[in-house]
């Protein structure tokens, strides 16, 4: 990690709409920004160039996809160049004819790709048909190395996968970022929507306490129809937050557009893995069950 004690983090929670340079604006405006309010590094939400799209299975939206390095990633480069920060935007990967991921690009501070992640957890839910546009990430997890630490750069449905989250640990993460898509049926009751809510984050605190790692995580807002009309469309509920290596949300965004910043304590991991040794006390001698789908 960086030699500095503390690093400031920033997460940039916008709505989207069908405009890419309206989208892209207003992701640069928050870096730009965070960057004034001291943030070294800046979390970008999952896809926040374009509406959320796979809420239906359309053709005409893989025109929406782009190669990168690209017109966006190459941008963006010039941005962490000029700031001196380290971004993470998720884009829509074209890489090849019939072949698209949901990739998230790093941007070290001198602008070049420090690296990329491409989602391995791939949801087909209804409002969320992700399967139909994207190809399984084979890049596996691994943090990706940056002049300010190792980033477990993680996206959204891989949240939930304690798999995912130790991999990255163990491979010498030193944080957990998750750009993020995720909403209420607006359907449901509010009982409901809370309880999905509440898990979301309970769920990426457990893997800060388990790993004992600090996370960021960064979810849009905001209101986006259904374009089949089948359904009401979603409320992506931001709640955008960071917390440390021991799950204690240091800031948390609300349902409108925001930036959150945070320092972390880049010494902390250290003390917590000595006082809670979870790494020290695993059985990988009794984990190969794992592997398994089932059991059963």
């Amino acid at each position: 990690m960086a030699d500095n004690k503390f690093l400031n983090i920033a997460v940039v929670q916008h709505s989207c709409g069908k405009n890419r340079e309206e989208n892209l604006a207003a992701s640069v405006a928050g870096i730009r920004d965070a960057a004034l309010q001291g943030a070294k590094l800046i979390v970008l939400q999952e896809l926040h160039t374009s509406s959320y799209f796979c809420q239906t299975e359309d053709p005409n939206y893989f025109d929406l996809a782009e190669t990168i390095p690209g017109a966006t990633s190459d941008f963006l480069g010039e941005i962490a160049t000029q700031l001196n920060v380290v971004i993470v935007a998720a884009l829509f990967e074209r890489r090849a004819p019939g072949i698209y991921h949901n990739t998230a690009v790093t941007l070290d501070s001198d602008g070049r790709i420090a690296g990329l992640y491409r989602k391995m957890h791939i949801p087909d839910d209804p409002g969320y048909y992700e399967k139909y546009y994207f190809t399984p990430g084979d890049l596996g997890f691994n943090p990706i190395s940056t002049s300010i630490g190792k980033l477990g750069v993680l996206i959204c449905w891989d949240q939930w996968f304690p798999e995912a989250a130790r991999l990255m640990a163990i491979a010498g993460a030193d944080l957990l970022i998750y750009p993020s898509a995720i909403g209420w049926d607006l359907r449901d009751p509010q009982a409901e929507q809370m309880r999905q809510y509440s898990a979301w984050v309970t769920v990426q605190l457990g893997h800060a306490i388990a790993n004992g790692i600090p996370i960021a995580t960064c979810n849009r807002v905001g209101h986006e129809p259904d374009p089949s009309g089948n359904s009401p469309g979603i409320q992506f509920w931001g709640g955008s937050f960071i917390a440390d290596a021991q799950g204690e949300i240091l800031a948390r965004a609300n349902t409108t557009a925001e930036i959150i910043t945070a320092q972390i304590e880049l010494g902390n991991t250290e003390k917590i893995r000595r006082a809670w040794p979870f790494l020290r006390d695993r059985r990988t001698d009794n984990y190969a069950e794992l592997t398994k789908r089932w059991r059963y």
